[in-house]
């Protein structure tokens, strides 16, 4: 059912920056820049996109949305949240760690990117 997912952005190169730190942590690679100022990134077979609004408004963050990223191990989400702390995000929710649900337990971390869009980490553990 999952395609691509996009944000917007109000600072495309902030979030560039931000986004290629991130992806290249987990072993993608750097954002590419299509003909319409999208900046596009491909992995896993995943596609994840940021552009600013073509509507010309600024771009705003979903309340209640979050975007989950699937890592492959601990080490993975610690990277992957190291890298967005030191390129524009900011950390937020409890530090990265196990969390304990219905879904079973996983070893998470959030972020929010520049814009403000909320990110997660998450890593199923046995």
């Amino acid at each position: 059912m999952y395609n691509h997912n996009m944000v917007g952005s109000n600072d495309v190169a902030a979030s560039k920056k931000f986004y290629d730190a991130t992806f290249q942590a987990i072993g993608g690679a750097a954002g590419t820049i299509n003909p319409n100022g999208r900046v596009i990134y491909t992995h896993n077979d995943g596609m994840f996109l940021v552009s600013a609004p073509r509507n010309g408004e600024p771009a705003t963050v979903g309340n209640g949305c979050t975007i989950g990223f699937a890592m492959e191990s601990v080490a993975q989400v610690d990277a992957w949240h190291r890298a967005g702390v030191e390129n524009g995000g900011a950390a937020i929710e409890d530090p990265p760690g196990v969390r304990e649900g219905s879904g079973g337990t996983w070893y998470l971390a959030y972020l929010r990117d520049p814009t403000g869009n909320k990110l997660c980490a998450a890593h199923r553990l046995a």
